[in-house]
Protein backbone atom coordinates (compact mmCIF):
# COMPACT_ATOMS: atom_id res chain seq x y z
CA UNK A 1 0.00 0.00 0.00
CA UNK A 2 0.88 3.37 -0.63
CA UNK A 3 1.80 6.15 1.23
CA UNK A 4 -1.17 8.74 1.61
CA UNK A 5 -0.89 11.38 -0.25
CA UNK A 6 -3.10 14.76 1.08
CA UNK A 7 -4.88 17.74 -0.50
CA UNK A 8 -5.29 20.59 1.75
CA UNK A 9 -6.51 23.22 -1.20
CA UNK A 10 -7.78 23.86 -4.34
CA UNK A 11 -4.41 23.85 -6.50
CA UNK A 12 -4.13 20.87 -5.53
CA UNK A 13 -6.74 18.76 -6.90
CA UNK A 14 -4.79 18.04 -10.08
CA UNK A 15 -2.42 16.74 -8.28
CA UNK A 16 -4.91 14.69 -6.31
CA UNK A 17 -6.35 13.38 -9.82
CA UNK A 18 -3.10 12.14 -10.84
CA UNK A 19 -2.73 10.16 -7.44
CA UNK A 20 -5.82 8.26 -7.95
CA UNK A 21 -5.31 7.72 -11.64
CA UNK A 22 -2.61 5.35 -10.33
CA UNK A 23 -4.92 3.70 -7.99
CA UNK A 24 -2.93 5.70 -4.84
CA UNK A 25 -4.53 6.38 -1.70
CA UNK A 26 -5.59 10.27 -0.91
CA UNK A 27 -6.43 12.30 1.69
CA UNK A 28 -8.20 15.50 -0.06
CA UNK A 29 -9.94 18.91 2.52
CA UNK A 30 -12.81 20.44 0.93
CA UNK A 31 -12.18 24.19 0.58
CA UNK A 32 -15.85 25.02 -0.14
CA UNK A 33 -17.16 23.70 3.29
CA UNK A 34 -18.94 25.79 5.35
CA UNK A 35 -19.29 28.52 2.22
CA UNK A 36 -22.25 29.80 1.52
CA UNK A 37 -24.66 28.12 -1.10
CA UNK A 38 -24.95 28.77 -4.90
CA UNK A 39 -28.11 29.47 -6.79
CA UNK A 40 -26.95 26.23 -8.54
CA UNK A 41 -27.68 23.97 -6.03
CA UNK A 42 -30.49 21.63 -7.04
CA UNK A 43 -33.37 20.79 -5.42
CA UNK A 44 -33.55 22.53 -1.91
CA UNK A 45 -34.22 20.31 1.19
CA UNK A 46 -34.83 22.00 4.02
CA UNK A 47 -35.60 21.16 7.88
CA UNK A 48 -39.57 20.94 7.51
CA UNK A 49 -38.74 17.89 4.75
CA UNK A 50 -37.02 16.28 7.73
CA UNK A 51 -39.80 17.23 10.27
CA UNK A 52 -41.94 15.63 7.43
CA UNK A 53 -40.23 12.29 7.48
CA UNK A 54 -39.36 11.85 10.46
CA UNK A 55 -43.28 12.17 11.35
CA UNK A 56 -44.41 9.55 8.78
CA UNK A 57 -41.64 7.23 9.97
CA UNK A 58 -42.83 7.69 12.97
CA UNK A 59 -46.38 7.02 11.70
CA UNK A 60 -45.41 3.58 10.40
CA UNK A 61 -44.12 2.62 13.29
CA UNK A 62 -47.11 0.30 14.44
CA UNK A 63 -47.32 -1.33 11.06
CA UNK A 64 -42.63 -2.04 11.26
CA UNK A 65 -43.58 -3.39 14.69
CA UNK A 66 -46.26 -5.62 13.86
CA UNK A 67 -44.60 -7.65 10.29
CA UNK A 68 -40.99 -7.03 11.65
CA UNK A 69 -41.15 -8.31 15.36
CA UNK A 70 -37.19 -7.85 15.57
CA UNK A 71 -38.43 -3.68 15.65
CA UNK A 72 -40.35 -4.18 18.92
CA UNK A 73 -37.81 -3.29 21.07
CA UNK A 74 -37.77 0.25 19.27
CA UNK A 75 -41.76 -0.30 18.76
CA UNK A 76 -41.25 0.06 15.13
CA UNK A 77 -38.77 2.52 14.86
CA UNK A 78 -36.04 1.78 12.62
CA UNK A 79 -32.50 2.43 14.66
CA UNK A 80 -29.35 1.35 15.40
CA UNK A 81 -27.04 1.20 18.44
CA UNK A 82 -24.24 3.53 18.73
CA UNK A 83 -21.03 1.28 20.38
CA UNK A 84 -17.52 2.33 21.77
CA UNK A 85 -14.95 0.07 20.40
CA UNK A 86 -12.11 0.06 22.15
CA UNK A 87 -10.63 -3.04 21.07
CA UNK A 88 -10.38 -1.99 17.17
CA UNK A 89 -9.02 1.57 18.70
CA UNK A 90 -6.08 -0.40 20.09
CA UNK A 91 -5.49 -2.48 17.17
CA UNK A 92 -5.53 0.59 15.17
CA UNK A 93 -3.26 2.58 17.42
CA UNK A 94 -0.54 -0.17 17.05
CA UNK A 95 -1.08 -0.11 13.18
CA UNK A 96 -0.98 3.58 13.08
CA UNK A 97 2.08 3.96 15.47
CA UNK A 98 -0.31 6.62 17.10
CA UNK A 99 -2.34 7.03 19.79
CA UNK A 100 -5.93 8.65 18.67
CA UNK A 101 -6.87 11.48 21.69
CA UNK A 102 -10.54 10.88 21.06
CA UNK A 103 -12.98 8.58 21.98
CA UNK A 104 -13.48 5.92 19.25
CA UNK A 105 -17.16 4.67 18.44
CA UNK A 106 -19.07 2.75 16.00
CA UNK A 107 -22.61 3.66 14.58
CA UNK A 108 -23.79 -0.31 13.66
CA UNK A 109 -26.16 0.89 10.49
CA UNK A 110 -25.05 -2.62 10.20
CA UNK A 111 -27.26 -3.81 12.41
CA UNK A 112 -30.37 -2.22 11.46
CA UNK A 113 -33.55 -4.69 11.96
CA UNK A 114 -35.12 -5.68 8.43
CA UNK A 115 -32.77 -5.01 5.61
CA UNK A 116 -29.16 -5.46 7.67
CA UNK A 117 -27.78 -1.84 6.41
CA UNK A 118 -27.79 1.90 6.09
CA UNK A 119 -30.06 1.54 3.09
CA UNK A 120 -33.00 0.33 5.48
CA UNK A 121 -33.00 3.84 6.60
CA UNK A 122 -33.89 5.73 3.07
CA UNK A 123 -34.69 2.56 1.23
CA UNK A 124 -37.46 1.43 2.97
CA UNK A 125 -38.37 5.39 4.01
CA UNK A 126 -39.63 5.89 0.06
CA UNK A 127 -41.28 2.62 -0.15
CA UNK A 128 -43.46 3.38 2.72
CA UNK A 129 -43.78 6.89 1.58
CA UNK A 130 -45.35 6.13 -1.96
CA UNK A 131 -47.42 3.47 0.15
CA UNK A 132 -49.13 5.90 2.27
CA UNK A 133 -49.45 8.31 -1.33
CA UNK A 134 -51.39 5.33 -2.92
CA UNK A 135 -53.51 4.58 -0.09
CA UNK A 136 -54.55 8.08 1.24
CA UNK A 137 -54.97 8.81 -2.32
CA UNK A 138 -57.31 5.97 -2.89
CA UNK A 139 -59.47 6.01 0.31
CA UNK A 140 -58.01 3.52 1.99
CA UNK A 141 -55.93 5.20 4.60
CA UNK A 142 -56.21 8.81 6.43
CA UNK A 143 -52.84 9.94 8.51
CA UNK A 144 -55.14 9.74 11.89
CA UNK A 145 -54.99 5.89 11.34
CA UNK A 146 -53.39 3.50 13.23
CA UNK A 147 -51.32 2.52 10.22
CA UNK A 148 -50.80 -1.17 11.78
CA UNK A 149 -54.02 -1.83 9.96
CA UNK A 150 -51.53 -1.72 6.86
CA UNK A 151 -50.81 -5.27 7.38
CA UNK A 152 -54.30 -6.67 6.08
CA UNK A 153 -55.14 -8.53 3.39
CA UNK A 154 -57.00 -5.98 1.57
CA UNK A 155 -53.78 -3.57 1.41
CA UNK A 156 -51.37 -6.27 0.00
CA UNK A 157 -54.16 -6.95 -2.46
CA UNK A 158 -54.34 -2.71 -3.28
CA UNK A 159 -50.79 -2.64 -3.23
CA UNK A 160 -50.31 -5.72 -5.64
CA UNK A 161 -51.78 -3.59 -8.09
CA UNK A 162 -48.52 -1.56 -8.30
CA UNK A 163 -44.73 -2.74 -8.59
CA UNK A 164 -41.57 -1.21 -7.17
CA UNK A 165 -38.45 -0.82 -9.12
CA UNK A 166 -34.34 0.04 -8.28
CA UNK A 167 -31.17 -0.24 -9.36
CA UNK A 168 -28.90 -1.61 -6.93
CA UNK A 169 -24.94 -3.30 -5.65
CA UNK A 170 -26.76 -4.82 -3.45
CA UNK A 171 -27.57 -3.33 -0.29
CA UNK A 172 -30.40 -0.86 -1.50
CA UNK A 173 -32.02 -3.85 -3.22
CA UNK A 174 -32.48 -5.84 -0.25
CA UNK A 175 -34.20 -2.95 1.71
CA UNK A 176 -36.04 -1.86 -1.25
CA UNK A 177 -36.87 -5.91 -1.83
CA UNK A 178 -37.60 -6.79 1.83
CA UNK A 179 -40.27 -3.67 2.23
CA UNK A 180 -42.42 -3.62 -0.75
CA UNK A 181 -42.68 -7.59 -1.02
CA UNK A 182 -44.22 -6.76 2.91
CA UNK A 183 -46.06 -4.62 1.33
CA UNK A 184 -47.82 -6.58 -1.55
CA UNK A 185 -45.73 -4.87 -4.11
CA UNK A 186 -44.27 -6.39 -7.05
CA UNK A 187 -40.59 -5.18 -7.27
CA UNK A 188 -37.78 -5.79 -9.43
CA UNK A 189 -34.67 -5.34 -8.10
CA UNK A 190 -31.72 -4.61 -11.24
CA UNK A 191 -28.51 -5.38 -10.05
CA UNK A 192 -24.69 -5.27 -11.57
CA UNK A 193 -22.90 -8.49 -11.80
CA UNK A 194 -20.42 -7.97 -9.22
CA UNK A 195 -23.48 -7.86 -6.65
CA UNK A 196 -22.82 -10.40 -3.85
CA UNK A 197 -24.66 -14.28 -5.17
CA UNK A 198 -25.94 -14.50 -1.67
CA UNK A 199 -28.19 -10.73 -1.94
CA UNK A 200 -29.66 -12.05 -5.42
CA UNK A 201 -30.78 -15.61 -3.48
CA UNK A 202 -32.13 -13.60 -0.61
CA UNK A 203 -33.93 -11.11 -2.79
CA UNK A 204 -35.68 -13.95 -4.53
CA UNK A 205 -36.72 -15.85 -1.35
CA UNK A 206 -38.18 -12.42 -0.17
CA UNK A 207 -40.22 -12.69 -3.50
CA UNK A 208 -38.53 -9.93 -5.50
CA UNK A 209 -37.27 -10.07 -8.96
CA UNK A 210 -33.53 -10.17 -9.72
CA UNK A 211 -32.41 -8.85 -13.30
CA UNK A 212 -28.86 -9.10 -13.62
CA UNK A 213 -26.47 -7.21 -15.87
CA UNK A 214 -23.01 -7.93 -17.53
CA UNK A 215 -22.03 -4.35 -16.96
CA UNK A 216 -21.70 -2.19 -13.67
CA UNK A 217 -24.06 -0.61 -11.65
CA UNK A 218 -24.12 2.23 -13.92
CA UNK A 219 -25.79 0.58 -16.48
CA UNK A 220 -28.11 -1.68 -14.00
CA UNK A 221 -29.95 1.78 -12.90
CA UNK A 222 -29.70 2.97 -16.18
CA UNK A 223 -31.95 -0.09 -17.62
CA UNK A 224 -34.26 -0.40 -14.39
CA UNK A 225 -35.06 3.08 -15.26
CA UNK A 226 -36.00 2.68 -18.49
CA UNK A 227 -38.18 -0.11 -18.13
CA UNK A 228 -40.16 1.43 -14.97
CA UNK A 229 -40.36 4.53 -17.29
CA UNK A 230 -42.70 2.36 -19.96
CA UNK A 231 -45.02 1.26 -16.79
CA UNK A 232 -47.26 4.17 -15.07
CA UNK A 233 -47.79 1.92 -12.12
CA UNK A 234 -44.26 1.56 -11.93
CA UNK A 235 -42.21 3.38 -9.08
CA UNK A 236 -38.65 3.81 -9.53
CA UNK A 237 -36.22 4.05 -6.79
CA UNK A 238 -33.33 6.41 -8.30
CA UNK A 239 -30.63 5.89 -6.20
CA UNK A 240 -28.53 8.91 -7.76
CA UNK A 241 -31.26 11.46 -7.58
CA UNK A 242 -34.31 10.63 -5.12
CA UNK A 243 -35.20 13.17 -2.64
CA UNK A 244 -37.49 10.95 -1.07
CA UNK A 245 -34.21 8.31 -0.12
CA UNK A 246 -32.16 11.35 0.56
CA UNK A 247 -34.67 12.67 3.35
CA UNK A 248 -34.77 8.93 5.16
CA UNK A 249 -31.44 9.15 5.36
CA UNK A 250 -31.36 12.82 6.80
CA UNK A 251 -33.41 11.99 9.87
CA UNK A 252 -30.68 9.54 10.75
CA UNK A 253 -29.01 12.89 11.84
CA UNK A 254 -31.73 13.54 15.09
CA UNK A 255 -31.38 10.20 16.32
CA UNK A 256 -27.39 10.21 16.54
CA UNK A 257 -28.00 13.86 18.53
CA UNK A 258 -30.52 11.29 20.71
CA UNK A 259 -28.06 8.60 21.75
CA UNK A 260 -25.12 11.48 21.98
CA UNK A 261 -26.97 13.00 24.85
CA UNK A 262 -28.28 9.84 26.18
CA UNK A 263 -24.58 8.52 26.74
CA UNK A 264 -23.46 12.12 27.86
CA UNK A 265 -21.53 13.26 24.88
CA UNK A 266 -21.18 17.15 24.36
CA UNK A 267 -20.76 18.30 21.04
CA UNK A 268 -19.07 21.62 20.53
CA UNK A 269 -16.85 24.09 19.83
CA UNK A 270 -14.09 22.37 22.51
CA UNK A 271 -15.51 18.98 21.86
CA UNK A 272 -15.41 18.32 18.02
CA UNK A 273 -17.22 15.62 16.19
CA UNK A 274 -15.70 13.82 13.62
CA UNK A 275 -17.90 11.02 11.52
CA UNK A 276 -16.20 9.11 8.61
CA UNK A 277 -18.74 7.27 6.32
CA UNK A 278 -18.30 5.02 3.11
CA UNK A 279 -19.95 6.30 -0.23
CA UNK A 280 -20.73 5.07 -3.33
CA UNK A 281 -23.21 6.65 -5.20
CA UNK A 282 -23.40 9.30 -2.35
CA UNK A 283 -27.55 8.92 -1.54
CA UNK A 284 -27.43 7.41 2.26
CA UNK A 285 -23.84 9.21 3.12
CA UNK A 286 -24.82 12.50 1.85
CA UNK A 287 -28.46 12.60 3.61
CA UNK A 288 -26.64 11.32 6.70
CA UNK A 289 -24.09 14.60 6.48
CA UNK A 290 -26.62 16.94 5.44
CA UNK A 291 -29.13 16.09 8.46
CA UNK A 292 -25.92 15.71 10.86
CA UNK A 293 -25.00 19.78 9.77
CA UNK A 294 -28.64 21.15 10.25
CA UNK A 295 -28.27 19.36 13.60
CA UNK A 296 -24.78 20.48 14.55
CA UNK A 297 -23.25 22.46 11.87
CA UNK A 298 -19.99 23.77 11.89
CA UNK A 299 -19.09 21.41 15.30
CA UNK A 300 -19.46 18.30 13.13
CA UNK A 301 -16.98 17.55 10.32
CA UNK A 302 -17.95 14.38 8.16
CA UNK A 303 -15.63 13.05 5.68
CA UNK A 304 -16.92 10.14 2.94
CA UNK A 305 -14.54 7.91 2.48
CA UNK A 306 -13.85 5.32 -1.00
CA UNK A 307 -11.77 2.93 -2.46
CA UNK A 308 -8.85 3.94 -4.26
CA UNK A 309 -10.62 1.72 -7.31
CA UNK A 310 -14.28 3.71 -7.35
CA UNK A 311 -13.61 7.16 -5.94
CA UNK A 312 -16.50 8.75 -7.72
CA UNK A 313 -17.87 11.19 -4.81
CA UNK A 314 -14.53 12.35 -4.45
CA UNK A 315 -13.44 12.72 -7.99
CA UNK A 316 -16.85 14.59 -8.86
CA UNK A 317 -16.36 16.74 -5.84
CA UNK A 318 -12.47 17.13 -6.96
CA UNK A 319 -13.28 18.40 -10.70
CA UNK A 320 -16.65 20.00 -10.08
CA UNK A 321 -17.89 17.79 -12.56
CA UNK A 322 -20.62 15.43 -10.35
CA UNK A 323 -22.25 13.25 -12.07
CA UNK A 324 -20.87 14.87 -15.43
CA UNK A 325 -17.96 12.37 -15.16
CA UNK A 326 -17.33 8.69 -14.42
CA UNK A 327 -13.94 7.03 -12.20
CA UNK A 328 -13.37 5.27 -15.76
CA UNK A 329 -13.29 8.93 -17.44
CA UNK A 330 -9.71 8.79 -15.73
CA UNK A 331 -8.67 5.30 -16.42
CA UNK A 332 -9.70 3.48 -13.20
CA UNK A 333 -11.89 0.11 -13.32
CA UNK A 334 -14.20 0.90 -10.71
CA UNK A 335 -13.62 -3.13 -9.28
CA UNK A 336 -13.58 -3.37 -5.41
CA UNK A 337 -13.87 -5.71 -2.96
CA UNK A 338 -16.40 -3.32 -1.31
CA UNK A 339 -18.98 -4.43 -3.33
CA UNK A 340 -21.53 -1.49 -2.08
CA UNK A 341 -18.93 0.99 -2.96
CA UNK A 342 -18.41 -0.23 -6.88
CA UNK A 343 -19.78 2.62 -8.09
CA UNK A 344 -18.38 4.53 -11.15
CA UNK A 345 -20.56 7.42 -11.11
CA UNK A 346 -21.50 9.37 -8.06
CA UNK A 347 -25.50 11.37 -7.51
CA UNK A 348 -25.36 15.48 -9.03
CA UNK A 349 -27.94 15.78 -6.36
CA UNK A 350 -25.67 14.74 -3.03
CA UNK A 351 -22.56 15.96 -4.73
CA UNK A 352 -23.44 19.50 -4.85
CA UNK A 353 -25.17 19.54 -1.34
CA UNK A 354 -22.03 18.02 -0.46
CA UNK A 355 -20.04 20.83 -1.90
CA UNK A 356 -20.48 22.94 1.26
CA UNK A 357 -20.97 20.83 4.07
CA UNK A 358 -18.63 17.73 3.13
CA UNK A 359 -15.34 18.49 4.93
CA UNK A 360 -13.33 15.73 2.69
CA UNK A 361 -12.57 12.07 1.42
CA UNK A 362 -10.31 9.68 1.65
CA UNK A 363 -9.69 6.54 -0.16
CA UNK A 364 -8.67 2.88 0.94
CA UNK A 365 -6.99 0.73 -0.52
CA UNK A 366 -8.84 -2.58 -1.02
CA UNK A 367 -5.84 -4.84 1.09
CA UNK A 368 -6.93 -2.55 4.38
CA UNK A 369 -10.47 -4.05 4.24
CA UNK A 370 -10.11 -7.95 5.32
CA UNK A 371 -8.13 -6.93 8.31
CA UNK A 372 -9.54 -4.23 9.34
CA UNK A 373 -13.04 -6.07 9.20
CA UNK A 374 -11.01 -9.09 11.53
CA UNK A 375 -9.74 -6.28 14.03
CA UNK A 376 -12.90 -5.04 14.59
CA UNK A 377 -14.84 -8.56 15.16
CA UNK A 378 -12.05 -10.44 17.20
CA UNK A 379 -11.72 -7.29 19.32
CA UNK A 380 -14.83 -5.49 19.41
CA UNK A 381 -17.11 -9.39 18.89
CA UNK A 382 -19.26 -6.55 15.71
CA UNK A 383 -18.92 -7.91 12.09
CA UNK A 384 -19.72 -5.74 9.39
CA UNK A 385 -19.14 -5.95 5.18
CA UNK A 386 -15.80 -4.98 3.92
CA UNK A 387 -17.33 -1.52 2.34
CA UNK A 388 -18.19 -0.44 5.93
CA UNK A 389 -13.98 -1.03 6.72
CA UNK A 390 -13.55 1.55 4.58
CA UNK A 391 -13.42 4.48 7.22
CA UNK A 392 -11.33 3.05 9.56
CA UNK A 393 -7.86 4.89 9.06
CA UNK A 394 -10.06 8.01 8.76
CA UNK A 395 -10.02 9.77 12.61
CA UNK A 396 -6.07 9.09 12.64
CA UNK A 397 -5.69 10.45 8.96
CA UNK A 398 -7.78 13.51 10.34
CA UNK A 399 -5.91 13.88 13.85
CA UNK A 400 -2.18 13.61 11.99
CA UNK A 401 -3.51 16.10 8.71
CA UNK A 402 -5.34 18.90 11.15
CA UNK A 403 -1.94 18.57 13.97
CA UNK A 404 0.49 19.42 11.23
CA UNK A 405 -1.88 22.03 10.12
CA UNK A 406 -1.64 23.13 13.70
CA UNK A 407 -5.33 23.47 13.71
CA UNK A 408 -7.18 21.23 16.42
CA UNK A 409 -6.90 19.60 19.76
CA UNK A 410 -8.19 16.48 19.75
CA UNK A 411 -8.52 14.99 23.33
CA UNK A 412 -11.79 15.88 23.92
CA UNK A 413 -13.37 14.97 20.17
CA UNK A 414 -15.22 12.38 19.27
CA UNK A 415 -15.44 10.17 16.28
CA UNK A 416 -17.55 7.88 14.88
CA UNK A 417 -17.31 5.27 12.15
CA UNK A 418 -20.90 4.53 10.05
CA UNK A 419 -20.86 0.79 9.45
CA UNK A 420 -22.85 0.74 6.37
CA UNK A 421 -23.46 -3.53 5.87
CA UNK A 422 -23.42 -7.19 7.74
CA UNK A 423 -25.61 -8.48 9.81
CA UNK A 424 -27.71 -9.93 6.96
CA UNK A 425 -24.21 -11.66 5.62
CA UNK A 426 -24.74 -15.49 5.93
CA UNK A 427 -22.46 -17.41 8.28
CA UNK A 428 -20.44 -19.39 4.80
CA UNK A 429 -19.77 -15.94 3.22
CA UNK A 430 -18.77 -14.54 6.99
CA UNK A 431 -16.23 -17.22 7.13
CA UNK A 432 -14.69 -17.23 4.15
CA UNK A 433 -14.74 -12.90 4.65
CA UNK A 434 -12.74 -13.33 7.70
CA UNK A 435 -10.11 -15.76 6.85
CA UNK A 436 -9.08 -12.83 4.13
CA UNK A 437 -6.73 -11.36 6.46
Amino acid sequence: MSKMEIGKKSCDNEKMIDLMKDYREIFWLNPGVNAEECNETPPAVTVNDIDEAEARLIRFAPYIAKVFPETGKTAGIIESPLTEVPELKKALNADEKQELAGSLYLKCDSHLPISGSIKARGGIYEVLKLAEKLAVEAGLLSYDDDYAVLAEDRFKEFFSKYSVAVGSTGNLGLSIGIISAKLGFKVTVHMSADAREWKKALLREKGAIVTEYEYDYGKAVEEGRALAAKDPKCHFVDDEASVDLFLGYAVAGRRLAKQLKEKNISVDNEHPLYVYIPCGVGGAPGGVVFGLKEIFGEDVQCFFAEPTHAPCMTLGLLTGLHSKISVKDIGLDGVTAADGLAVSRPSALVGRLMETRLQGCFTADDERLYPYLNKLYEGDGIFVEPSACATFRGPYLVEKVYGDMGKKEFKKATHILWATGGSMVPEDEKRSYLNLR
